[in-house]
């Protein structure tokens, strides 16, 4: 007797099981690494983190405050000797040279021409052999600034600064915006009213301008309070430690977290009143449980999304604060600190490589966390996936 269709075994090949066994978190990477641009971005972003987290192995320390035995032309050469064209600023691969402390060595930086201009100095010396002149290990691979600092070691110390600044701006954002949105849209009434009606003040200032302002009244603090004892001695002392980026911490964290918490107080809105979380009050579950346990789990994918997107400002923010002259204090290698330099040097136009080699680091990790936070919107929104 024939076997009854209802009999026949089911068989399921194996991209079924894989479908069934495929949790969110696996489809979610899946999508991720479907996205092309976003898998770049992500590791352009790891390389940045890895020679800023790496720096101080294999960069010349030196050459970020002065090459040993080695400073700007204009400065080492005597007096009377000022209206000469040399270039102050070290060409690629020109290697720092140590001993220039005698009139011979000053003459070898000159031109035969600039050299007949100074025959009571220059031309009572022997030609300059290679023997006579010490090479350091250390060369400028991207040219150097006036005062004779590596550029390419700046660069990559400022990319310190700007990842420091996208961690902890993000963080504060994350974290702040995260509790006053909870507690805003969870319990509601009276307390929600009042609370957004303070976020809305917040956003009726301009956050750029008031950034500004902290940063002039943070300047004049840490210059007229300098030398306390006590908690704002110690916080100038912190500040100072961290070449001025503890005040801007401050600064940009105090409003950064503004949109983050209207952001959450919305996902909280709509899911406070889902079946599972009407189920866990039913139950008898606690405040603290359905918001850690319920609601949070289900919103912090979204929120995650949008903090990625927001990073590229807070770079941006510090570049344009550094420079303006409000950002990291003088020393301090940023990359809007190195524009600013160079632009107040004059070195914008006979100089454009030193231009050039910051901007396009700066460029190039503000849009890798674009992209970046594009390939994570796609991936944890199951209404994009497969777009």
């Amino acid at each position: 007797m024939a076997q009854s269709e209802s009999s026949r075994p089911i068989i399921l090949d194996d991209k079924s099981v894989r479908a069934k066994k495929s949790s969110p978190t696996a489809d979610a990477i899946r999508q991720f690494r479907q996205n092309r641009a976003s898998v770049v971005a992500f590791i352009i972003i790891v390389f940045f983190i890895f020679i800023a987290l790496t720096a101080r192995l294999w960069t010349a320390v030196g050459l970020l405050d002065h090459p040993r035995g080695f400073r700007a032309v204009h400065d080492i050469l005597p007096s009377g000797w000022d209206n000469t064209t040399v270039d102050p600023y070290p060409d690629p691969g020109h290697c720092a040279r140590d001993n220039l402390n005698k009139p011979e060595d000053w003459c070898s930086l000159l031109s035969p021409e600039e050299q007949a201009r100074f025959p009571d100095k220059c031309l009572l010396y022997p030609p300059l052999t290679a023997e006579r002149i010490e090479q350091r290990q250390w060369c400028y691979l991207l040219g150097g600034d006036q005062q004779g600092k590596d550029w390419l070691t700046q660069t990559v110390y400022g990319a310190q600064v700007s990842l420091a600044v996208a961690l902890i701006g993000s963080s504060v954002s994350f974290i702040f915006g995260i509790i006053y949105g909870v507690i805003a849209g969870y319990y509601g009434g009276r307390l929600d009213n009042v609370m957004m009606r303070f976020i809305d003040f917040l956003y009726g200032i301009p956050g750029l301008v008031i950034i500004i302002l902290m940063q002039v009244f943070f300047r004049q603090v840490s210059n007229q309070y300098g030398n306390e004892e006590g908690i704002i001695g110690l916080i100038i002392e912190i500040d100072n430690a961290l070449g001025g980026l503890f005040f801007l911490f401050i600064a940009i964290g105090l409003l950064s977290w503004i949109g983050m918490a209207r952001l959450a107080r919305g996902q909280i809105l709509s899911y406070r009143e889902k079946e599972f979380v009407e189920a866990a009050r039913a139950v008898g579950a606690s405040d603290r449980r359905i918001i850690f346990v319920h609601l949070l789990p289900n919103v912090i994918g979204p929120l995650i999304v949008a903090e990625t997107l927001t990073i590229p400002g807070y770079i941006f923010t510090e570049a344009f604060l550094s420079f303006i002259g409000l950002g990291v204090q003088p020393g301090t290698p940023s990359w809007g600190e190195m524009i600013s330099r160079i632009r107040n040097q004059g070195g914008l136009l006979s100089n454009r490589h030193i231009v050039i080699v910051p901007s396009v680091a700066l460029v190039t990790l503000t849009l890798a966390f674009n992209f970046f936070g594009d390939g994570l919107r796609d991936a944890l929104d199951p209404r994009l996936r497969g777009k």
